[in-house]
């Protein structure tokens, strides 16, 4: 069976986090969406996606296709319940298309929206999905349980070092991990600590928490959950309910909460983030899709930052702040709270991005990390600097 993740037409919701991916490769939990969808298939899948994204995450067209929606993360129902589809059946719960299985070979062309000729079948599974960036820290606590369960399941932890101080039992340590002089609280929710990560000695880490691949957290770091930090990131100082997607830095003291962070981000020392009004009203928050401040429905909401941004030392981000994708913000006082992509500057205002500086400077972290900033990157850099000059007058404001 030939397994297709689609990106439905609520994407630009998801901005600036899909700007450079589709929704499928948000990190939710401990993995991916779409490492979740080939975890429980067995098997890869493809993506339908943006034009501009789409030699990257290229689609793969069989006879017989299983279209799922990228934006729903899966269950063992939900799983079963796409393996008895048949031929032109639609999974549909309420008005969500959770899946469907198709005959054709124009997949780049179907609509959603409008799919004829045929049979719907109600769905039946309690399912996550992703609508709002918000959403990924709000969902974050069942994404985290589920994923340990999934990954878990049947294996063994690699031995916890004596030097711990441990409570509960739901902890898992894969094989290279180093954590020594850490008190870990599992007795609020599973620790997942991936492979070759380390947890500095002093560190205090309260469940649900997901430390990925090769992630670091740094000595006497304050974690409660449900937090994850990503592959290949470092966190330091204090995080409440956050999800860092990887290869990202919070590397030093400084308060984030209720916050999502893209990859290749850096959050300079001392930086604070409020996540919480004065008023304890609820918080509106910057939405692309209807280029205006919505309500999230959440008393706590504090940043979404788009990846390759990054902001100075001491930098204080207001309740419900949105940055898009390669800005630069720093400077004192409390920054706006919608700063558009490839921007640099702060409260005293800011000025464009040059955009061969923004490759020169995504390189350069690519080669940090061993990885190469090649020309497929490129290009989908480049379109999203041209989408995005438009609707910020020629990258000058203030």
């Amino acid at each position: 069976m030939n397994y297709v993740l689609f990106d439905n037409f609520r994407r630009s919701n998801l901005l600036p986090l899909t700007y450079l991916r589709p929704v499928a490769d948000i990190r939710i939990g401990i993995t991916t969406i779409r490492e979740k969808w080939e975890k429980y298939l067995g098997t890869t899948t493809s993506t339908l996606t943006e034009d501009f994204l789409s030699e990257k995450y290229p689609i793969k067209e069989e006879k017989d296709n299983i279209m799922i929606n990228g934006s729903i993360c899966p269950t063992p129902e939900l799983v079963k319940e796409i393996s008895k589809l048949n031929n032109n059946d639609v999974l549909v719960k309420g008005e969500v298309i959770a899946a469907m299985r198709v005959e054709s070979t124009d997949l780049e062309n179907m609509d959603e929206d409008n799919v004829e000729g045929v049979n719907v079948v109600e769905s039946s599974s309690d399912f996550l999905k992703i609508d709002y960036t918000w959403d990924i820290f709000s969902h974050n606590d069942r994404a985290l349980r589920d994923d340990y369960k999934m990954l878990t399941k049947g294996r063994k932890s690699a031995t916890l070092d004596k030097s711990n101080t441990t409570f509960g039992k739901d902890i898992f340590v894969e094989e290279g991990a180093v954590v020594r002089g850490a008190v870990l609280n599992s007795e609020t929710g599973p620790i997942y600590i991936g492979k070759n990560a380390e947890i500095m000695e002093g560190s205090l880490v309260r469940g649900p928490f997901a430390l990925g691949e090769n992630a670091v957290v740094k000595m006497g770091a304050k974690i409660y959950g449900p937090t994850t930090v990503g592959p290949f990131s470092k966190v330091g100082g204090e995080i409440n309910n956050s999800v860092i997607f990887g290869y990202s830095n919070k590397a030093h003291d400084g308060f984030m909460g209720n916050s999502v962070i893209g990859e290749w981000c850096n959050i300079g020392a001392d930086s604070n983030t409020s996540n919480l009004k004065n008023t304890y009203d609820n918080v509106k928050v910057w939405n692309y899709g209807d280029q205006t401040f919505v309500e999230t429905g959440l008393q706590f909401c504090g940043l979404i930052m788009g990846d390759h941004s990054k902001c100075g030392i001491n930098t204080m981000f207001n309740t419900g702040t949105v940055i898009g994708i390669n800005t630069n913000v720093f400077g004192g006082g409390y920054q706006r709270n919608f700063v558009p992509s490839f921007l640099w500057g702060g409260t005293s205002g800011f000025r464009g991005f040059d955009f061969q500086k923004a490759l020169d400077v995504a390189r350069k972290m690519y080669a940090r990390r061993g990885l190469e900033f090649n020309s497929i990157d490129r290009e989908i850099l480049k379109s999203v600097y041209n989408m995005t000059l438009d609707k910020t007058n020629s990258r000058m404001f203030f």
